[in-house]
């Protein structure tokens, strides 16, 4: 057991509060700074797994990036991609939904893909969607090189 973040060697107690709280092996210190993050950006749980699910697969995502107006839950800078997790998919009303899409055209606008996932899906199928995430990431990649 060792922390995803520094490769330091868990304790039981530090190994079993970091699953208990975010699902990944973090050390004391590093499980402090995601509680800092939650509580200064209201960060979602979900963005946190997919962030560790992301880098285990050998991506380098950043999280909570400052994109020049607003916190981006999850970025990929290199290839203008933004991804936002939506915790109250369920409870979209319509001034939300038109929100969302002005928010999208803004980023578009500017060069950035973004990416609204149902932290559901997060929760209950990490693994394909950090494949799909990754799919879109090459795509975009593959879209640069060939401007």
């Amino acid at each position: 057991m060792t922390c995803i973040e520094c490769k330091k060697e868990l304790s039981y107690l530090d190994h079993k509060r970091a699953m208990e709280s975010y699902g990944v092996e973090l050390c004391s210190r590093h499980k402090e700074r995601m509680d800092k993050l939650i509580r200064q950006n209201n960060t979602p749980l979900e963005a946190i797994q997919l962030y560790y699910g992301l880098k285990q697969a050998g991506a380098h995502p950043m999280l909570e990036w400052w994109d020049g107006k607003k916190s981006v839950d999850i970025a990929f800078s290199r290839v203008k991609l933004n991804i936002e997790i939506d915790t109250e998919y369920q409870m979209l009303t319509h001034e939300q939904a038109m929100d969302d899409l002005e928010e999208t055209m803004h980023s578009f606008q500017n060069g950035f893909t973004t990416l609204r996932i149902p932290n559901t899906l997060i929760k209950h199928y990490l693994n394909e969607t950090v494949n799909n995430i990754l799919g879109i990431k090459e795509g975009l990649r593959a879209n640069i090189k060939a401007i």
